[in-house]
C-alpha cells in the first residue's frame, strides 16, 4: 500500500478493540493497546451522581443485562449490571468461575462499566504513548455538565491545557458544535473534532465550526464524496474517518491521505496498512 507508507496514518480503536471485546470495555481498550493502537475512542455520558462513564447509547439495554437512561442511574447502579455477556457469550461468560472475580479478573474487565477516569489510567500506565479521543454525546439532561466534569477530570491527569493542539494526547469529539465551543473557550489548545454524519450545505467548502481543527467525516460521506477531503486539508483542517473496517475504506481512505482512521479492528487495519 504505497500510499499509506508514504503517509503514516494514525489508527484509533472504536471503543477499544470492539470486534474482539464488548465495546467500552476494559478488556477491550487492553487489547487495542496490545494490538498496537495509536489511540483509543470513547464515548462518555454522566451518571445522575456526576461521574463520566464510557457508554455510548443514552440507555443501556443494548450493551447490558438492564435497563434505563445512564442519566438516571448512579455508578453503583451500573456497576451491577453485565455489560459484556452480548458480546460473543462463549468467549466472555458463562464459565463455571465466572461470578468469583477474584479468580478470573479478566472476567470483570469484559463485563463491568468502564469509568472515564479507569481508561485514562489505563493511558497513563501503557508504557508508550497512547492517544485518547473522546465523544461527547448529546443531547444531554446535563446540559454544560458533562464538558464540565470532563475538563475537570483531564486536568487531574495534567491532560487539559497542552501548549500546542499538536502536543495534546487527548482531542474531544462531538456531533454538537456547542460542545465543542465550550471545551473551546476553557481550554483553547485541546484540539477538537466536528464529527459529521452528513456535511451541511454551508460546511461543504472544507469549513468547520470556530475553533474547531479536525474533520470527522464518516466512512460513507467519503466514500460518496472523496472530493471533500482534499476542500477540508486546503482549508487548513486534518481529517479523522469513522467508522473504518472494510479493507477497501482503509485503502480509500490511505489514497485520499487522511490523517486518522477510527475503526472496530485495530489490529486488522494496522496490518493492512503494513504496521
Amino acid at each position: 500500500m504505497t500510499n499509506a507508507t508514504q503517509r503514516r496514518i494514525q489508527v484509533v480503536a472504536h471503543r477499544g478493540a470492539s470486534e474482539d471485546a464488548p465495546e467500552h470495555t476494559l478488556a477491550a481498550y487492553r487489547k487495542a493497546i496490545e494490538d498496537g493502537a495509536d489511540a483509543l475512542e470513547c464515548d462518555v455520558r454522566l451518571t445522575a451522581d456526576g461521574h463520566l462513564v464510557c457508554v455510548h447509547d443514552r440507555r443501556v439495554n443494548r450493551t447490558s443485562n438492564g435497563r434505563g437512561a445512564v442519566s438516571a442511574l448512579e455508578l453503583a447502579d451500573l456497576a451491577a449490571l453485565d455489560f459484556g455477556s452480548w458480546k460473543n457469550p462463549e468467549q466472555w461468560h458463562g464459565r463455571p468461575e465466572a461470578p468469583e472475580w477474584e479468580h478470573r479478573p479478566e472476567d470483570r474487565e469484559a463485563t463491568s462499566v468502564l469509568t472515564l477516569e479507569r481508561l485514562l489510567e489505563l493511558v497513563s500506565d501503557a508504557g508508550r504513548r497512547v492517544e485518547l479521543a473522546v465523544e461527547t454525546k448529546h443531547p444531554t439532561r446535563w446540559a454544560g455538565q458533562v464538558e464540565e466534569r470532563l475538563l475537570m477530570l483531564l486536568k487531574r491527569f495534567g491532560l487539559d491545557a497542552p501548549e500546542t493542539p499538536e502536543e495534546s494526547r487527548v482531542r474531544i469529539m462531538s456531533f454538537s458544535a456547542r460542545s465543542l465551543h465550550r471545551i473551546h473557550a476553557a481550554s483553547p489548545a485541546l484540539p477538537t473534532v466536528y464529527l459529521m454524519q452528513f456535511v451541511s450545505p454551508r460546511l461543504r467548502d472544507g469549513r468547520l465550526p470556530a475553533g474547531v481543527g479536525i474533520a470527522g467525516p464518516s466512512i460513507r460521506i467519503v466514500r460518496s464524496h472523496p472530493s471533500y477531503v482534499e476542500r477540508l486539508r486546503r482549508a487548513g483542517h486534518r481529517v479523522h474517518v469513522w467508522t473504518v473496517d472494510e479493507p477497501s475504506d482503509v485503502e480509500l481512505c490511505a489514497s485520499l491521505g487522511v490523517d486518522a482512521v477510527i475503526t472496530n479492528r485495530p489490529h486488522a487495519v494496522l496490518r493492512q496498512l503494513g504496521r
